[in-house]
């Protein structure tokens, strides 16, 4: 177990519905994010005019383009007074740090009860797969554009093609990961994705970037999730059992940089999530090692790049991420560290890395509905994206 003892935890959790990409209409971003606040207060048994603090990332960005802004909340939702608010920089990569960014305010003294959303709403018409082709030309991306690479999973295939390359990787790998997790999604109500997904399927599925196919791409969603930290003296006088924060880390090391945005890695850099230099600092704040964790959430808007961050979190060699994804080692029934209980964003529901951070709270209250037995520690991931990366461990409360 850790060695670092717990200050805060998180006591509330609440997301809404899951909609296909588009189909949350008419409702709007506020009032998806709105929901979710207001869910998370009642899992908590708070009210909404206890929140007084708002811990985001990506910029406070949600949906295509659109954004979310505190004041507004304060006024929709009747919050009297906020004492801190703050977003961390880049995109989905700030995902679990964004629970750090909680937990330091409310070690700071500078608020009490922090929740950090995250909306996403796409129109109809424009998708945020192509948003690399819809940004204005810099000398970063020129060398991206006119490749074609006008999507994340075109950069990301790079990568993985990269990684095959290196390491004998093979697809087999990547079909693994897309199934384990569709099976996991099969029995949990809110995933969008529940029929069985077979190897057959996979592999007769039409490529979208070579050798990334449809199944390795994560889904195309709507909705909310809305997380609430306390400190865990508090926390304990609240409804639910408390999640402590064992640790959260956040940054990045200069090679990974821009990331799947740049294409300046060095080599073994470039066939990587980029997370490495987290973990490192995450396993040394929380006092454990990859083999103290029980389950990951590993961030998986595309299947390689599940395999890469088990790489750069230790639970194998570099390079043996294939082999150990093929040997079943992430499977829910049967593995040593099940992966993405709750299908992830590749089957359930693609929330910017929210609803891996859900899983992990259910988890260690043990009321998961794939729920690993005497699990004591999870990891949740934020990106591969742009620096910051994160990680984020939580942990049963004694």
């Amino acid at each position: 177990m850790a060695t670092r003892t717990p200050d805060t935890a998180i006591v509330g959790i609440g997301a809404t519905p899951y909609y296909r990409r588009g189909r949350s209409h008419p409702q709007t971003i506020d009032e998806l994010a709105g929901k979710a606040i207001l869910a998370a207060c009642a899992d908590a048994g708070l009210s909404v005019k206890d929140i007084d603090g708002f811990a985001y990332y990506s910029g406070a960005g949600a949906g295509y383009g659109a954004g979310m802004d505190t004041a507004s909340f304060m006024e929709t939702l009747g919050i009297p007074e906020v004492t801190f608010t703050a977003t961390l920089t880049s995109g989905g990569g700030g995902a679990a740090g964004s629970i750090g960014l909680a937990r330091a305010a409310i070690v700071a003294g500078d608020a009490t009860t922090v929740v950090t959303v995250m909306a996403l709403q796409q129109p109809a018409d424009r998708r945020l797969g192509t948003v690399f082709g819809k940004v204005p030309p810099t000398p970063e991306k020129a060398f991206l554009q006119p490749s074609g690479l006008v999507g994340p999973g075109h950069l990301m295939s790079v990568l993985a093609r990269r990684h095959m390359h290196m390491y004998g990787t093979r697809r087999e790998a990547f079909a693994e990961i897309a199934l384990s997790q569709r099976e996991n999604a099969a029995n949990r109500p809110k995933a969008l994705m529940r029929e069985p997904l077979t190897p057959d399927d996979y592999f007769n599925a039409r490529m979208i970037a070579e050798p990334l196919c449809l199944y390795d791409f994560c889904l195309e969603t709507d909705g909310a999730v809305a997380v609430i930290t306390t400190s865990l003296e508090r926390a304990r006088d609240l409804r639910q059992k408390p999640v402590p924060v064992v640790a959260a880390a956040h940054g990045g090391h200069r090679d990974w940089g821009r990331a799947f945005g740049w294409m300046g890695m060095p080599e073994e850099t470039f066939a990587s999530s980029g997370h490495a230099a987290v973990a490192k600092r995450l396993y040394a704040k929380a006092g454990v090692t990859p083999s103290d964790i029980d389950v990951a959430l590993l961030y998986d808007h595309f299947s390689p790049m599940v395999l890469m961050q088990l790489e750069d979190y230790g639970f194998c060699p570099k390079g043996e991420g294939g082999a150990f994804v093929e040997s079943g080692a992430i499977r829910y029934k049967g593995g040593s560290l099940p992966v993405n209980t709750h299908g992830g964003q590749l089957s359930e529901a693609y929330i910017i890395g929210m609803t891996h951070i859900m899983e992990a709270v259910e988890q260690m209250r043990g009321t998961a509905v794939n729920q690993v037995a005497g699990a004591e520690l999870a990891l949740a991931t934020g990106g591969p994206a742009a620096i910051p990366t994160s990680g984020l461990i939580l942990g049963r409360d004694a």
